[in-house]
């Protein structure tokens, strides 16, 4: 196929993108810049609030926290379901793909009832004697990063299998055989090989809880807002749909600011030969 034919194949979906992704954000973005307030007035009223700084950091830190966290819940997971047979393997991967076949809402409803005053975590921390009264856990930060890793570890374990099965099992077996023990084989020979999933995964995880809305909204309440929850008030409560389009730039870009810094990093640390 010479190169003329891969650009007519490709040219239907490239402007495919420009129209229904590039375009809306371009128009989004003109009214934020020619407001009547002055140029780029709307970016620097955002950013000289203390309140949505606040804003800004939680969102950073639950998008941080809940990628960590489902690193560290899908790395063994994904290791032992790699290592199934292919049969079992693969109804694995559909067990494990099966709760994003439920709605958001209803799964979000689900962990309401799970983290409530009077939920299954309170009422057996209460049995057991652990404490006397209810914990709130319910529309705090936790509660946002508890929806959010159950949301988005079935992600992450899937982006990690593939990589943990393109592994060489006998760099492992060489291992063991000059005394290494398992952990220092996970630590030096296992998770410097998965470093192009490790990344790719925590990328789709971080940049998914960077913008999601549902979870932050029926887990997090309106006391503990995030950039997504902010542009929604502002947009459908306030009906100041300039500041939210700004908002929304802002969300963007750094999402894609921390997206390409991860993403560096991971270049860095592939060892791969050819790859480094």
């Amino acid at each position: 196929m010479n190169k003329k034919s891969v650009v007519y194949l490709l040219l239907p979906a490239f402007l495919a993108v420009l129209v229904f992704t590039f375009y809306p954000l371009i128009q989004i973005a003109i009214p934020t810049l020619n407001s009547k307030q002055g140029f780029l007035r709307l970016y620097t009223q955002f950013l000289r609030s203390t309140y949505n700084w606040e804003v800004i950091q939680r969102t950073f830190i639950i998008a941080i926290i809940t990628m960590l966290i489902v690193l560290i819940l899908g790395l063994p997971v994904s290791l032992w379901i790699a290592r199934q047979k292919r049969s079992f393997r693969q109804v694995l991967s559909v067990l494990i793909l099966f709760p994003m076949l439920t709605n958001a809402v209803v799964r979000n409803f689900a962990w309401i009832i799970i983290l409530g005053k009077n939920g299954v975590i309170n009422q057996t921390l209460m049995a057991l004697h652990i404490v006397k009264s209810p914990v709130s856990i319910l529309y705090t930060d936790t509660s946002i990063i508890v929806g959010s890793a159950y949301l988005f570890l079935p992600i992450m374990i899937t982006s990690l299998v593939g990589s943990v099965s393109e592994l060489n099992i006998e760099t492992e077996e060489a291992a063991a055989v000059l005394g290494a023990n398992p952990w220092t084989s996970l630590f030096k020979i296992i998770i410097p090989q998965l470093t192009t999933g490790i990344f790719t995964g925590s990328i789709l995880v971080f940049a998914g809880t960077m913008t999601a809305y549902t979870t932050p909204q029926i887990l997090g309440g309106n006391r503990h807002l995030v950039m997504s929850t902010l542009i929604y008030q502002q947009a459908m409560t306030l009906s100041n749909w300039d500041n939210a389009s700004a908002i929304a730039i802002v969300l963007i870009l750094i999402s894609a600011l921390s997206m390409t810094i991860l993403r560096l990093i991971g270049k860095k640390l592939d060892r791969r030969p050819g790859l480094a």
